[in-house]
């Protein structure tokens, strides 16, 4: 038995979710052998949960592959915790991305992961890995720090006791540096990311606030690194993630955004 399946062998719901989450946006077709290594249970298990999980419709096979079902994808539709922060969201994100021709990102922190919300792509932007859905480490990334410096202390406090993995040439992998970077991140109600999150990617975020100064969400533009202008984006940046603060405090949605 492999230490995945022995962490999680007691828990039939942890089985589902591992054989779930061995789907992401760069796996979304995997074959049995393929979900079994992903998730660190054994063939059989594997199989024995893809079986299930086909006959109630959240797995579904084209040949020998298979992907996630249109089951999850109802679920998904029910989960209406981002439905308004998306809706208030959106029309502030078209403007910012017509003033600055960027990539403009929404995100939520989930655990030390950001959580990709909504994204609105610009031509002038680099490609990115980022997805609607997707997750990046968050302290590799500028809506990452952003969240992160209004996150729950003992949270932070928890990432920084675990190796922080690079993702790009410049990520932050010294919790020392983290510390402080998250403490200029709410001084400046900005966050800055220079190759961090990627090989030539610029970043500048801001944090949507809850009333009692936690964030529910962040906004970002991302361009070129040494194309972009940061210090000139980042009051656009900063306006936008204030607007959007005081209009989810108005429709009472900023502490359910998360």
């Amino acid at each position: 038995m492999c230490p995945a399946e022995r962490n999680i062998v007691d828990s039939a719901v942890a089985r589902v979710s591992a054989v779930l989450s061995a789907f992401d946006a760069h796996h979304p077709e995997l074959r049995v052998l393929e979900i079994s290594r992903r998730s660190g249970l054994p063939k059989a298990t594997t199989s024995r949960l893809v079986k299930e999980l086909l006959e109630h419709g959240f797995l579904e096979r084209d040949g020998s592959r298979l992907h996630i079902g249109t089951r999850l994808f109802e679920f998904g539709e029910l989960a209406s915790r981002h439905r308004n922060l998306r809706s208030v969201a959106l029309p502030y994100m078209a403007d910012l991305r017509e003033a600055t021709r960027q990539r403009v990102h929404l995100a939520v922190l989930d655990g030390h992961d950001v959580v990709y919300v909504e994204i609105l792509r610009s031509k002038d932007a680099p490609r990115m890995a980022s997805e609607v859905g997707g997750r990046l480490l968050a302290h590799a990334s500028g809506v990452g720090k952003a969240l992160l410096a209004f996150a729950d202390p003992v949270l932070v406090e928890t990432l920084c006791e675990r190796p922080l993995k690079p993702v790009g040439p410049r990520t932050i992998t010294s919790p020392e540096l983290l510390r402080r970077e998250l403490a200029r991140v709410r001084n400046l109600g900005l966050a800055f990311d220079h190759e961090e999150s990627g090989p030539g990617v610029a970043c500048v975020a801001s944090p949507i606030l809850r009333a009692d100064g936690s964030a529910s969400a962040a906004v970002s533009v991302s361009g070129w690194s040494g194309r972009m202008n940061l210090r000139r984006m980042g009051p656009a940046v900063r306006a936008v993630a204030l607007a959007l603060s005081r209009e989810l405090h108005k429709s009472g949605s900023a502490g359910a955004a998360l």
